[in-house]
């Protein structure tokens, strides 16, 4: 399989726009109380990294790798953690940032994992809402844009470890 065209869906303008527009949303809820910024790498990365640099107060920040997918493009529905945070969550408000929710499973589990460690509060910032592939009952908290279905690389997400340095969101038609 190799994507044969790119068809830009968001901008680098649009996404940063929405960007700042988010911060405003997150700072607002938490007022400058500490906080406990999480990304989840690999696909987060561009995201929480524009993200934090517009949070007020000083969040600490720390990173999850989650493994989930089999192959480019079907989840396993099984998830597991590569790389687990390192800062104590008990007590402590949590925002989890992710790039892309689909079917909902890894932020599922994430979710119920950190829950388990006494978080004070849990939200989640997600840059992209695939909302109609959902087979688990999860909402975002601060959702950057919601999208049909269709395969989506750049600005971080890629497809076979490739397209994340773009800095726009494109859909991606792959060739099998």
């Amino acid at each position: 399989m190799r994507i044969t065209r790119l068809k830009q869906l968001l901008s680098e303008e649009q996404i940063q726009a929405r960007i700042r527009e988010l911060a405003e949303e997150i700072n607002a809820v938490y007022k400058g109380e500490p906080l406990v910024v999480v990304c989840v790498l690999k696909g987060a990365f561009m995201f929480f990294s524009d993200l934090v640099k517009r949070l007020d107060g000083k969040p600490q920040l720390d990173f999850v790798r989650l493994a989930s997918y089999g192959n480019a493009s079907e989840s396993s529905h099984t998830v597991n953690f590569t790389k687990d945070v390192e800062i104590r969550l008990e007590g402590k408000h949590v925002l989890i940032v992710e790039d892309i929710i689909d079917t909902g499973h890894s932020m599922d589990f994430l979710v119920r994992q950190f829950r388990a460690r006494g978080a004070k509060s849990l939200r989640l910032a997600v840059l992209l809402d695939k909302k109609e592939r959902r087979e688990v009952s999860i909402s975002a908290d601060f959702v950057g844009f919601a999208l049909p279905s269709g395969f989506v690389v750049g600005y971080g997400l890629d497809y076979a470890e490739s397209y994340r340095e773009l800095p726009a969101i494109y859909e991606a038609e792959i060739e099998e």
